[in-house]
C-alpha cells in the first residue's frame, strides 16, 4: 500500500508538471511564434534562395524546400526545447522549483514532468508545421505518420532533457540562451538538416556522424518520405531509431542524476 501511495504521488506530480507546461503553452503565444514562426521563415527564405542551386547527391530532381523540410520539423522540437526549459530558471527565481523539490514526490517525477511538458509542446508545434507537408512535396498518404510521431517523441524528450541539464546548472536566462546557442544550434547545423552528409569535408563527416541530432533528423526524413518500399532503408530507420533510444535514455539518466544535485 504504501508503495501504490508514493507511486500515485509520482504521478501527480508528473501530472501537475505536465499540465502547467500545457496551460503556459496556451496562454504565452510569444514562445508559439518564436518557437514556430522563426524556423518557417527559415524554411521558406532559404527553400527559395537555393532551390536553383542545391542538388542532393543521388536525389534526383529534389529541390532545396523539399530537403530542408524535415531538418525544420527537427528545428521546431529544438528551439521548442529551448524555450520550454528555460522555465526551470524562471520557476528557481519564483521559488516554484524549491516547492515542488521540498514536496514528497521523488526527483524523477519532477524530471519526468518537465520533460513530458515540453516535449508535448515539442510535439504539437511540428504538428503545425507537418500540415505544410505537401508543399514541401510530401503527400500525406506517404508519410509513415506513427514511425514519426516516434522518431519526434524521442527527438523532444532527449534534447528536452539536454536542455533541462544545462537550465539546471545555469542561474540566470542570458547564460542560459548564450549556452544553448553553443550547444544545441551546432548540433542541429551538423545533422544533415541543412546540407548533406556525403558533401561535407571528411572531418565533418566524422562530427556529423558522431552527432546523435543526425540521427534524429536522418529517422524524420525517412518517415516523412516513406521508407516501406525499400529494405535499406528500414534498416537505416531502424539504426536511426536504437540510436535515439539510447540517446535519449542517458540524457533522461543525466537530467534525473542532475536533478538530485543542489539547486
Amino acid at each position: 500500500m504504501e508503495g501504490q501511495s508514493a507511486l500515485r504521488l509520482n504521478l501527480s506530480a508528473v501530472y501537475v508538471l505536465w499540465k502547467r507546461d500545457m496551460v503556459r503553452f496556451f496562454r504565452q503565444r510569444s514562445r508559439v511564434v518564436g518557437a514556430l514562426g522563426q524556423p518557417v521563415l527559415m524554411w521558406f527564405v532559404l527553400g527559395s534562395g537555393l532551390a536553383g542551386s542545391f542538388r542532393v547527391p543521388g536525389a534526383g530532381d529534389m529541390d532545396y524546400h523539399t530537403y530542408f523540410y524535415p531538418g525544420v520539423v527537427v528545428m521546431i522540437v529544438l528551439f521548442t526545447a529551448i524555450f520550454t526549459t528555460i522555465s526551470v530558471i524562471e520557476d528557481r527565481h519564483e521559488g516554484f522549483l524549491q516547492a515542488v523539490i521540498a514536496a514528497p514526490a521523488s526527483r524523477a517525477s519532477l524530471v519526468m514532468g518537465k520533460i513530458l511538458g515540453s516535449t508535448t509542446v515539442a510535439m504539437l508545434q511540428a504538428a503545425f508545421f507537418l500540415m505544410l507537408a505537401p508543399l514541401a512535396g510530401y503527400p500525406y498518404g506517404v508519410i509513415e505518420w506513427f514511425v514519426l510521431g516516434q522518431a519526434l517523441l524521442l527527438t523532444g524528450m532527449s534534447l528536452t532533457a539536454l536542455g533541462f541539464v544545462i537550465a539546471w546548472v545555469i542561474d540566470n536566462v542570458q547564460g542560459y540562451h548564450a549556452i544553448m546557442m553553443i550547444v544545441l544550434m551546432p548540433l542541429w547545423l551538423l545533422s544533415g538538416a541543412a546540407f548533406p552528409v556525403e558533401g561535407a569535408s571528411p572531418w565533418m563527416q566524422w562530427v556529423m556522424k558522431l552527432n546523435p541530432v543526425t540521427y534524429s533528423v536522418e529517422a524524420v526524413r525517412l518517415a516523412i518520405a516513406g521508407s516501406r518500399g525499400s529494405p535499406q532503408l528500414q534498416v537505416m530507420l531502424a539504426r536511426d531509431m536504437i540510436i535515439l533510444i539510447v540517446f535519449t535514455l542517458f540524457m533522461l539518466t543525466s537530467a534525473v542524476m542532475f536533478c538530485r544535485r543542489r539547486v
